[in-house]
């Protein structure tokens, strides 16, 4: 068996691709617009996973956008995705910059959760051991649901 890709339904792919590509850094590799049927898949992969992602179509995320959809309800769209991340801090930095809030803060230097536009969460978890213990973060409350 071989991982392929996890999907999530999007409401709007420019507010997602902002916050997939823009914030997280996550890269485009492929994109099919069905007209027929009305849906729009965009697959991403993490940075470090895009050569693989291109040669072997994984480990990447689908996100589809059903032109016709009004909003998802009773979990139709996921639970959560998780990346490794080189500096959780710096990517929290970033992420908090563009609007984007911070849910679960890395108070323990190693785990942070955020949330797509759509709501879906995302865990960050630190590469190699936790970072040493850091402001804001350290202090700072959990702000609504991951």
């Amino acid at each position: 068996m071989e991982y392929l890709h996890s999907m999530i339904r999007v409401s709007d792919i420019d507010e997602s691709l902002k916050f997939f590509c823009g914030g997280l850094g996550m890269v485009e590799t492929m994109r099919k617009d069905s007209e027929k049927g009305r849906f729009t898949l965009v697959f991403l992969a993490a940075a470090d996973d895009q050569g693989k992602a291109k040669e072997s179509k994984s480990p990447l995320v689908e996100l589809t956008y059903n032109w016709d959809e009004k909003g998802y309800e009773g979990g139709r769209n996921f639970g959560h995705l998780a990346y490794r991340v080189d500096d959780i801090y710096g990517l929290c930095a970033h992420l908090q910059n563009q609007g984007v809030t911070i849910n679960r803060p890395p108070r323990d230097g190693r785990m942070a959760f955020v949330k797509s536009p759509d709501g879906i969460s995302i865990e960050l978890l630190q590469k190699g051991d936790a970072r040493p213990l850091q402001e804001p973060w350290a202090s700072m409350d959990n702000t609504g649901s991951w």
